[in-house]
């Protein structure tokens, strides 16, 4: 391995990486302190009033500091790249490797190093880490009351299996309880059972639903049979109060602390069920996918514009970074209206923040000095 390395990364290669890496982790640092400060001082009157436990406090940051790490590590790493790279340049550090018979490309070569370790920690952090320390960070939230808004579906439509459809008109997160419950069965087109009930509640012990005062009416061809407020109906249905509940908030999203494999059953599931959240889950299982490659594409445009030498030092590059910060922010946060409001395939939306700025960083890379 080491004369693997020693073949391809040479001492300036190394000198590279250091700088890049060293600026990577220590722009992180300081902006991950300042995330937690705010945080604190946003939530104290929420840990004071709720008495909540030092325990559940540090289990809360450690859910909140890895989102916020996933989070903010493709900007840190373009900004990191353009301060180092940027400063290299003003330093003429650069123009002596581009006229020592280096190539640009050859020049790239600690920077695609480097954003590759990048990716990897990213990745592998998406599919294992962040779902798990996810639920942490939302399962305190939940406790302790940060979501304001109501978190409850009304006017839902499920489907059970081929067979089977179900409608709930509104349902109560706290109770347990939905309220205008029908339940139809069919043959085919046709309709063989239709049930009604004002209310339906779920025993979270015995996982069954307690139907109250059903009416059902059967049909069998051209005969019919009603009967009407019937007794309680103790029941198993493929649904649970989950699929109830809805996130729109998407630094609270329940699919994001769902582990890929619970994921994909759930998508399978939602595919028959067709409730309208498949888009939602399809977009949370490609963005885990796809997000990591920002990392090659921000620091290929992030060295492209600042290894030219310009008068002002690095002030002029950093600006023009923070402004495409800003514009892969919009356009990254667009990508799920795209899939949602303007149905776009999820995975075509998830890519185009991506493919877009790939573009712009290939067209750099042409125009950079060589």
């Amino acid at each position: 391995m080491k004369d693997i390395l020693d073949k391809y990364l040479k001492v300036i290669d190394w000198y590279i990486i250091k700088k890049y890496l060293g600026t990577f982790v220590f722009t992180l640092m300081i902006f991950l302190v300042i995330s937690v400060v705010f945080d604190i001082s946003e939530h104290l009157d929420n840990f004071l009033t709720k008495h909540s436990h030092i325990n559940e406090i540090l289990k809360y940051y450690a859910g909140f500091i890895p989102y916020y790490m996933n989070l903010l590590s493709p900007l840190i790493n373009f900004l990191a790249v353009i301060f180092f790279t940027a400063k290299m340049a003003n330093q003429t550090e650069i123009v002596p490797i581009l006229t020592s018979r280096a190539s640009f490309t050859r020049f790239l070569r600690p920077y695609f190093v480097s954003a590759s370790l990048i990716f990897i920690v990213s990745f592998f952090a998406n599919l294992f880490l962040i779902p798990y320390t996810n639920k942490l960070k939302i399962d305190f939230e939940n406790k302790n009351f940060f979501i304001g808004d109501d978190p409850s579906k009304s006017e839902v439509h499920l489907q059970l299996d081929k067979h089977t459809f179900v409608y709930l008109q509104r349902y109560e997160i706290n109770a347990h309880t939905g309220y205008q419950f029908m339940l139809e069965k069919f043959n085919g087109d046709t309709l063989k059972e239709r049930l009604t009930a004002p209310s339906i509640s779920y025993d979270s012990l015995k996982n069954r639903w307690k139907i109250i005062s059903p009416s059902i009416r059967h049909v069998d061809g051209l005969k019919e049979s009603f009967v009407q407020n019937g007794p309680p109906i103790d029941t198993v249905l493929d649904m649970r109060p989950i699929d109830f509940e809805v996130h729109d908030n998407v630094a609270i999203n329940v699919y994001s602390a769902m582990s890929l494999s619970t994921l994909n059953k759930l998508i399978a599931k939602e595919q028959i069920r067709g409730s309208g959240s498949i888009t939602d889950m399809l977009f949370e299982k490609y963005r885990r996918f796809v997000d990591p490659f920002s990392s090659y594409v921000l620091a290929f445009i992030g060295v492209s514009i600042s290894s030219r030498k310009v008068r002002g030092g690095v002030g002029l590059p950093l600006g023009i970074g923070i402004f495409i910060c800003f514009t892969y922010i919009v356009v990254n946060r667009f990508a799920l209206v795209f899939a949602v409001k303007g149905g776009f395939s999820p995975l075509i939306s998830v890519c185009i923040p991506n493919v877009i700025f790939g573009i712009l960083g290939y067209f750099l890379i042409l125009k950079a000095p060589k």
